[in-house]
């Protein structure tokens, strides 16, 4: 088994004492949106002039004093980020009107600006589309020209790097990262420019109204996010926690994570969601493999056949990249203290899993298929169970066993 730690801060992100120089794997976050009226008394609450200057009508001089707010917390979080560790941040930018003057407030150049200057790398970055067919969502003149304005219905997810490109250097690293590689149709779609699926429909761990209340991303963001720029055992940081998104979709893939928080009022649905993971998680695990093994069975195969076998599930993958992949089922979560929590992750390979059907222990059939040379129905390739249930193969070694303490 794998286990990881999970800490809670409830505290400010601007002075992370807790977590060491260079310590950090990945950064993945979400902060309180300058401009956004919501945000305006916590923003306000951390730093001086914001109240002044909305209150006089000076909407630009307000948006600056609330990103230095911000800037505190990007300077800790290049400190303890590793080199070559990524950060990811979901940003929106704002349209209010100010002392009766209606403008576009662009917090994620202020941010990108912000991250550049203090040596980030910036990278290609995420547009995260959230069309809204609300009948009111038209602004400014209605059907008359001149006087229109374009409905925000995007933000983006900034994509920075601290130096070069990670390393793995040792054995354990370089087997740390082939486990916890993606499908390539996942990645077809996840390094797309243009994320459209992400509505948060799917995201039952939090009710809606606790979602809307406390501005959360839903679970898909993080959790791609973390399997991208991350590998098993690595640690996650968010600074900006919430209701622990971030922490939940670390659990799911099976990181070690730390968050900090300035409302402990939201501790309690934390836990809540916490104890609604297991199932959760799963079942998204549950239905990466269901879709993998109905993408290979829908698949027309290349002549000749799929060169590549999962050495673990034993179906076929179109990259020798994907052999060693492992997806970490999550088997239980304990609550070590009110702030950290443990969670244990099998290291063995799931021997069923779902379809997007919903029937628990089916998947959709792959006769007909074929695996290097030879024909695949249900049978064995070189060993190999392909089309039947999933198991580890006799010769395939059990992964290493990763973890990764959290500061005390």
């Amino acid at each position: 088994m794998t286990q990881t730690l999970h800490r809670i801060y409830f505290k400010s992100a601007a002075r992370m004492a807790e977590a060491p120089s260079g310590r950090i794997d990945l950064i993945v976050t979400s902060p309180p949106y300058p401009m956004i009226e919501m945000w305006d008394e916590i923003l306000a609450g951390q730093g001086g002039g914001i109240r002044g200057a909305l209150a006089t009508g000076k909407g630009f001089a307000a948006f600056e004093a609330m990103h230095r707010v911000l800037d505190a917390v990007w300077d800790e979080a290049y400190r303890a980020l590793k080199p070559g560790g990524f950060a990811c941040i979901n940003i929106g930018d704002a349209t209010r009107t100010i002392g009766g003057e209606f403008a576009l407030y662009p917090n994620h150049a202020r941010i990108l600006s912000k991250m550049v200057q203090i040596g980030f790398t910036p990278l290609p970055e995420i547009l995260w589309r959230k069309q809204t067919n609300a009948p009111n969502k038209f602004m400014g003149s209605g059907m008359l020209p001149a006087g229109a304005y374009v409905t925000l219905e995007h933000e983006f997810i900034l994509i920075l790097r601290k130096g070069g490109k990670r390393e793995f250097s040792t054995p354990d690293e370089k087997a740390g990262r082939r486990r916890g590689a993606f499908f390539w149709e996942e990645r077809n779609q996840w390094f797309s420019d243009v994320w459209m699926d992400l509505k948060g429909v799917t995201q039952t761990l939090f009710d809606a109204k606790t979602r809307q209340r406390s501005g959360a991303f839903p679970f898909e963001l993080p959790y791609r996010l973390i399997n991208m720029y991350s590998t098993v055992g690595d640690l996650v940081l968010d600074p900006f926690a919430g209701i622990g998104t971030t922490m939940l979709a670390a659990m799911a893939a099976a990181r070690n994570s730390v968050g900090y928080e300035l409302d402990p009022g939201v501790q309690a649905q934390i836990l809540a969601g916490v104890d609604q993971l297991a199932p959760f998680a799963n079942e998204r695990i549950n239905r990466r493999l269901a879709g993998h093994v109905r993408f290979i069975a829908e698949r027309e195969p290349p002549k000749g056949g799929y060169k590549h076998v999962n050495a673990h599930y034993g179906f076929p993958v179109i990259t020798s990249q994907e052999k060693e992949l492992l997806l970490n089922a999550l088997e239980s979560v304990r609550h070590n203290g009110k702030d950290t929590i443990e969670a244990v992750h099998s290291d063995r390979p799931q021997t069923d899993f779902e379809t997007t059907g919903g029937k628990t222990g089916s998947r959709p059939p792959m006769d007909r298929k074929t695996v290097g040379r030879k024909t695949v129905d249900g049978k064995t390739v070189d060993g190999k169970t392909v089309g039947g249930k999933l198991g580890r193969p006799k010769n395939a070694e059990k992964p290493a066993e990763v973890q990764l303490s959290l500061p005390d």
